[in-house]
C-alpha cells in the first residue's frame, strides 16, 4: 500500500465517532482526535496527494497558436529564409547597414505617434516602475535610436517582429505578431534623392521575389493636407479625416464619404469636394495639372508637395521604375508621423483558399482572398525631433516591406509548384557500403565540417546503403560520399550524384575540392 492509502486509513479511523452538526454525515469523530490533529493529517493528505498527483487534478492543455499567431514548419522557414536573403541582398546593395532595438519601449515613446492607431499598442504591466509596451513598427524606435545616440546621418535596414493588438485577418496576412523589414535614409539632403532611392527598393524586392504583378501608390501629406484646406475641412479635422481617407483601398467612396458625414461631421458639400479629388491618378502629368490646379496651387504646402513630386518622378525615370508607379491622391497612410511624401506597394495577386491554413480558410470564399499592401512607408522630418532634448530635427525617409503577406503568396507559390522545397543546405552525406565502418564514416564527416562543407551522417552504426540512399532522395542532399574496404585501401571515396546516380573514385586529398566543385 502507498503511503496515500495509509494517510487515508489513519484519517478515517480518526474519523469514526460521535457526528457532528456542523460536518457531512459520513463524518464521525473519535473523542480521543482533536480538531487540529484532524487537520493535520487532512493537510498531510492533501500534500501527499499533490506529490502523487491524478488525472482528475491533472490540467487539460488547450493546444493552439494564440490569436493571430502561427507556427512555421521547416518548409515554411526555408521560404522565409530565401525571402528574408533576397531583401537584406537588396538592402545592402544600396549600402545600408543594421541596427537592432528591444521588443518594448517606455510607454511614453509610442504614445502619440500612429494616431487612432495608437489603440493597437499592446501595453505591459508595470514593471520596476516602468510602464512600457510592445513595439508598434520598427520607425518609432529608430527616431528614438537617433535622438538618444545623437545620429544625424545614418542609411539602416532592421529586420524584427513587431506587435499590434488588432483583430487579424490571416486570410489576408494580418497577423497580432509579424515580421516587418525596415530601410530608413535619415540625414540632410537634396529634395527627393533618398525618397526615390525607397521607391527603387520596393520595385527591386517585389520584381526579385516574382509575386506577380504589382503598382506602387505615392502621394505626399502636404498635397493631402492643402487638398483637405481647400476643400474646407477645419484644421482639427486633418488627421481624422486623413484616416478615413485612408480607407478607400479597403471600402467604396459612397462608404468613406457616409463616415466624413455621418461619424466625423464634415458637410455632404466638403465630402463631394475631397472626392473629385481623391478620384485623380497619374503621374508627373498628374502633378504638372494640379499646378496648374487655382486653388490648390495657391496652398502653400499643397504647392510644395506638387513641386516635389514632379521632381520625384524625374528621378524615378532616371531609375526605370515608372511603370509601376502612380501618383495617386487617395493614398493617405494613416500613420501621424508622415511630412511629406508617402507610398504604399499593392499586389494583384490573390491566396487561393485551397492553400491557405485551416485558420486562415475560415471566412475565405473558393476564390481566395487578396493580399493588397505588401510595403509602404515614407517621409517623417519631425519624428526625431519629439524625441530630442532641444527639438534638434533629422529628416528621415524609408520604406517598411510587409514580410507576412510576401509570405503567404511564396507559400502559395510553393504549394502549386512540383519544385520540391529543400529544407536542409546539406551537400553530401557520408555513406558506407560495408558492415563496421562507423569510425570512417565519423572520421569523413569531421574532415569535412572542418573544411566548411556541410555534411551528414546517419546516426546507425551499420546502415543499409539503400537507406542512406534514400535518406538523400528524400531530404533533396545532391551528393553521396560513400566510403567501403577497398576505397579505404585505394585511398579514394566513390563519389555518387544522387539524381544521375553517376559515380566516381576521387582521391581524399581532391574530395573538399571537388565537393565544393559540384555544389556551386
Amino acid at each position: 500500500m502507498n503511503a496515500l492509502g495509509l494517510v487515508s486509513m489513519r484519517l478515517c479511523a480518526g474519523l469514526m465517532g460521535r457526528r457532528s452538526a456542523v460536518n457531512p454525515p459520513f463524518l464521525r469523530f473519535s473523542s480521543g482526535m482533536t480538531s487540529s490533529q484532524i487537520d493535520e493529517e487532512v493537510a498531510k493528505l492533501l500534500q501527499l496527494k499533490a506529490q502523487l498527483g491524478g488525472d482528475e487534478g491533472k490540467h487539460v492543455f488547450v493546444l493552439k497558436t494564440a490569436k493571430g499567431t502561427r507556427d512555421y514548419n521547416p518548409k515554411q522557414m526555408a521560404i522565409r529564409e530565401k525571402v528574408f536573403s533576397i531583401i537584406i541582398s537588396c538592402f545592402k546593395r544600396h549600402g545600408a547597414e543594421t541596427i537592432d532595438t528591444p521588443v518594448f519601449e517606455l510607454k511614453e515613446t509610442l504614445t502619440g505617434k500612429y494616431g487612432e492607431d495608437s489603440k493597437l499598442i499592446y501595453d505591459l504591466k508595470d514593471q520596476g516602475g516602468e510602464l512600457l509596451s510592445l513595439r508598434y513598427d520598427l520607425t518609432v524606435p529608430f527616431a528614438r535610436y537617433l535622438a538618444l545616440n545623437k545620429i544625424t546621418n545614418i542609411k539602416r535596414y532592421h529586420i524584427a517582429k513587431v506587435y499590434r493588438r488588432d483583430n487579424p485577418a490571416m486570410t489576408r496576412g494580418r497577423y497580432r505578431e509579424f515580421y516587418q523589414c525596415d530601410f530608413d535614409i535619415a540625414g540632410q539632403y537634396d529634395a527627393m534623392i533618398p525618397d526615390a532611392e525607397c521607391l527603387k527598393i520596393v520595385y527591386e524586392i517585389l520584381n526579385e521575389l516574382d509575386l506577380g504583378d504589382f503598382r506602387i501608390k505615392v502621394n505626399d501629406r502636404r498635397i493631402l493636407d492643402g487638398m483637405f484646406a481647400v476643400c474646407g475641412v477645419p484644421d482639427e479635422k486633418f488627421r481624422t479625416i486623413c484616416s478615413t481617407v485612408d480607407k478607400l483601398d479597403k471600402m467604396a467612396w459612397e462608404d468613406v464619404k457616409k463616415e466624413m458625414v455621418n461619424e466625423k461631421g464634415l458637410s455632404e458639400d466638403v465630402a463631394d469636394r475631397i472626392g473629385e479629388y481623391v478620384s485623380m491618378q497619374g503621374g508627373q502629368d498628374l502633378a504638372e495639372r494640379l499646378l496648374q490646379d487655382p486653388k490648390l496651387s495657391q496652398n502653400k504646402q499643397a504647392f510644395a508637395g506638387l513641386t516635389d513630386m514632379k521632381l520625384l518622378f524625374s528621378y524615378l525615370e532616371l531609375f526605370q521604375v515608372t511603370d509601376k508607379v502612380v501618383f495617386d491622391l487617395s493614398l493617405a497612410r494613416g500613420l501621424d508621423y508622415y511630412t511629406g511624401v508617402i507610398y504604399e506597394a499593392i499586389l494583384s495577386q490573390t491566396i487561393p483558399a485551397s492553400v491557405s491554413t485551416p485558420a486562415e480558410q475560415n471566412g475565405a470564399d473558393e476564390a481566395g482572398v487578396s493580399v493588397g499592401s505588401v510595403a509602404g512607408g515614407g517621409r517623417y522630418d519631425g519624428l526625431v525631433g519629439m524625441f530630442d532634448p532641444k527639438g534638434r530635427k533629422v529628416p528621415c525617409v524609408g520604406v517598411s516591406i510587409g514580410i507576412e503577406r510576401i509570405f503567404s503568396i511564396m507559400e502559395q507559390k510553393a504549394e502549386t509548384s512540383s519544385e520540391k522545397v529543400r529544407t536542409t543546405e546539406t551537400q553530401v552525406l557520408v555513406a558506407s557500403a560495408q558492415k563496421n565502418l562507423l569510425e570512417e564514416r565519423l572520421k569523413l564527416t569531421s574532415q569535412l565540417w572542418n573544411a566548411g562543407i556541410k555534411a551528414e551522417v546517419l546516426y546507425k552504426k551499420n546502415p543499409k546503403l539503400l537507406s542512406q540512399l534514400q535518406h538523400c532522395e528524400e531530404t533533396g542532399i545532391p551528393l553521396v560520399a560513400i566510403l567501403g574496404e577497398q576505397e579505404l585501401k585505394d585511398g579514394v571515396v566513390k563519389l555518387r550524384n544522387v539524381a544521375s546516380r553517376e559515380e566516381v573514385d576521387v582521391p581524399r586529398a581532391d574530395l573538399v575540392d571537388e565537393i565544393k566543385k559540384r555544389t556551386l
